[in-house]
């Protein structure tokens, strides 16, 4: 009996240590999976608040590329990268417990911070891949794609040769004491450029003095296009309206010709209001451009039809008394009506006058030929005046063409208009004074 317990003591010394190694080990490693599994079945769904009831997001690095940018609307569509990263304690693990320093777990089994843009009209946000990786530590590395479309104010005076910025202001979130905070780094970088008829130059983080942060999107337009639409073919016209001038205008051919002119500038006014904004606070010079280019060539037609009516006419007033008939010009086309049937039937009427009476028809066949000399000259002067009119007409629109682009030329090299593109912070503070829009500096 005593030997038996001997012999169970000693086979119990021998193996008890691998048993008890053997158990440890399986209790102290775990491979990736395991880990996984462990960390999802916390079910770790709300943010790691700490005692301030704050939550930190190290924005490590941002992707951006502008997508588009619709000009009537002012808006600008861009598809954003964030990389982002936080600590949830919760998430770590002691290395005796696992010797990886990392692991993959889904992105929908743990808690993800909502990023803010507070200019945004829509915003899409997709994960940029369906899992995250936690390190030892904690520390999670995330990241996010936003597709979002802002409201932006560029000052369109002096379009096509514009340049502006456009803000994209991702920010965190403070309210009733719990609050959202983001580090953002200043590794921005820009992907992509020409987009349509623009062109983004850059991208970099601003801080305002409110210790507010956005993006500031910087963006030019290429005025090739807008100036072989819109511009080039609005000086051609008034160019072609000046050499009408020359032609004659008694005939009504000039006022045809203007009238096409007007129907052509028409049509380019219609994709002018169909390609611009109609209002905001700094209107295209563009649409001042097109009024006044309209008012010249209606007024140039409605001269031209004054003329016209100059020319035939002593009023311009189509309402006017009808011209007499002279008693003598009637008794001549009577005697010429008689010559005629006179001709026509061989049949010679007798003459019953005497001399006085042909001398009395003589003088008045003189002074018919002279009113008729009269009435001649009355239209060369006519004509005369029209064409001094017409001249005058001429040079003083070269006039106001002239002053017009030297106008045009000293307004637009002035600085007269001025936008803020950050109001939606002004009326976000006025709608909740409350809500703060934070960061933290790195």
């Amino acid at each position: 009996m005593i030997l038996q317990y001997l012999s169970f003591s000693l086979l119990l010394f021998c193996f008890f240590p691998q048993v008890l190694a053997n158990g440890n080990s399986t209790d102290t490693f775990c491979d990736r999976r395991c880990m996984a599994n462990v960390m999802v079945k916390k079910e770790l769904f709300s943010g790691p608040l700490n005692d301030n009831c704050t939550i930190l997001v190290n924005i490590t690095s941002i992707q951006y590329e502008t997508m588009s940018f619709n000009t009537k609307e002012m808006q600008m569509t861009s598809r954003i990268k964030v990389n982002l990263e936080w600590k949830d304690p919760d998430l770590g693990w002691m290395q005796e417990k696992a010797r990886y320093p990392t692991i993959i777990l889904p992105v929908d089994k743990i808690w993800t911070p909502r990023l803010v843009l507070d200019n945004a009209i829509d915003t899409t946000v997709e994960p940029y891949t369906h899992d995250v990786q936690v390190r030892r530590d904690g520390v999670v590395d995330h990241a996010l794609i936003l597709f979002t479309t802002v409201s932006c104010e560029i000052n369109l005076f002096t379009y096509p040769f514009v340049s502006g910025s456009c803000p994209v202001a991702i920010n965190g979130w403070t309210e009733k004491g719990c609050s959202l905070k983001l580090d953002i780094s200043d590794d921005v970088t820009l992907v992509g450029g020409d987009r349509g008829e623009w062109k983004t130059t850059g991208v970099k983080k601003i801080v305002d003095p409110s210790h507010r942060v956005y993006l500031e999107v910087f963006l030019s337009i290429n005025p090739f296009g807008a100036f072989v639409t819109l511009i080039l073919p609005s000086v051609l016209i008034m160019l072609t309206d000046l050499g009408s001038f020359s032609v004659p205008f008694e005939g009504g051919e000039r006022n045809t010709f203007k009238v096409t002119l007007v129907l052509s500038f028409t049509m380019f006014l219609l994709i002018l209001n169909d390609h611009l904004p109609n209002g905001g606070n700094c209107s295209p010079v563009l649409y001042y451009h097109f009024t006044f280019c309209l008012t010249c060539l209606v007024l140039s037609i409605l001269i031209s039809m004054v003329l016209t009516r100059l020319s035939v006419d002593d009023s311009i007033l189509i309402c006017r008394r009808s011209v007499k008939v002279h008693p003598s010009d009637q008794n001549t086309k009577t005697q010429s009506n008689n010559l005629d049937q006179e001709k026509d039937t061989g049949v010679t009427t007798p003459k019953t006058g005497d001399v006085a009476s042909e001398i009395a028809t003589l003088q008045e066949t003189v002074n018919i030929l002279g009113r008729i000399d009269e009435r001649a000259d009355h239209v060369e002067k006519k004509l005369a005046f029209a064409n001094r009119v017409d001249k005058f007409v001429f040079g003083f629109f070269i006039s106001i063409y002239i002053l017009y682009a030297i106008t045009v030329i000293a307004i637009t090299q002035t600085d007269i208009c001025k936008v803020n593109n950050l109001d939606f912070w002004d009326m976000s503070s006025n709608a909740d004074n409350s809500f703060d829009y934070s960061y933290t500096n790195a």
